[in-house]
């Protein structure tokens, strides 16, 4: 009976450490799901808020298409030398006299360009294109476009430039009736319709720069 016993009880280890065996090993590689991660929330993707600074200013808004031109309606707020030029051409045409139009511009460093040709003196070139009015015509003509408000160009630059008539730096589409009032002093409404088929005003205009010289009196885009 003894080496039954024994037997029996070797056989009940085995079976003993065979099951611990089993279970250890279930226990080894049984997988562990870990559990779903918090939701990330749009506090999470900004920044953390630092304290004691200045929030970033906002981007500027978009420009305009085209900037607002600065136009001078009281002629006496000229500057003092844009002032007195003009006054100078002003006295000078409404004598009638070519010649002391053509002394005013003779006064200044450079000649002001008056053709978008060459070849020609001012006299020659306004009696050849008025042959009828033997050029006075032109002193008219600068003498309406002078007594419309200005309009001031490249301000705080050294092209600083005052410009003769406004609406020659404005879309003539955009005209309210009082300036177009202002316009047909100059032109007519059939030139007026051509210009907006060419899309500018395209009759004389005067530029006298800010210190007072004389630049320009010229007929074109």
């Amino acid at each position: 009976m003894r080496p039954r016993f024994l037997a029996s009880c070797a056989l009940s280890l085995a079976l003993a450490a065979s099951a611990a065996a089993v279970a250890q090993t279930r226990v080894k590689t049984q997988v562990v799901r870990p559990s779903s991660p918090p939701a990330i929330t749009q506090q999470d993707l900004d920044p953390p808020a630092v304290t004691g600074t200045v929030p970033a200013a906002k981007p500027p808004p978009a420009a305009a298409a085209a900037a607002i031109p600065d136009v001078i309606t009281d002629l006496s707020q000229l500057p003092e030398p844009v002032a007195r030029t003009r006054e100078r051409i002003l006295a000078a045409a409404r004598t009638g006299e070519l010649r002391r139009l053509v002394a005013v511009m003779q006064s200044g460093e450079t000649l002001p360009i008056f053709s978008l040709s060459s070849g020609q003196d001012p006299i020659t070139y306004w009696k050849a294109n008025y042959p009828d009015s033997d050029g006075i015509e032109i002193l008219a003509t600068l003498i309406d476009i002078l007594e419309t408000p200005a309009v001031r160009v490249d301000a705080g630059t050294p092209q600083e430039m005052y410009v003769w008539p406004y609406f020659a730096r404005m879309s003539l589409r955009m005209l309210t009736p009082a300036q177009k009032v202002d316009l047909f002093k100059i032109v007519t409404g059939s030139d007026y319709k051509d210009m907006l088929a060419a899309g500018a005003y395209n009759f004389f205009r005067v530029g006298i720069a800010a210190d007072g010289g004389w630049r320009f009196f010229v007929t074109g885009n």
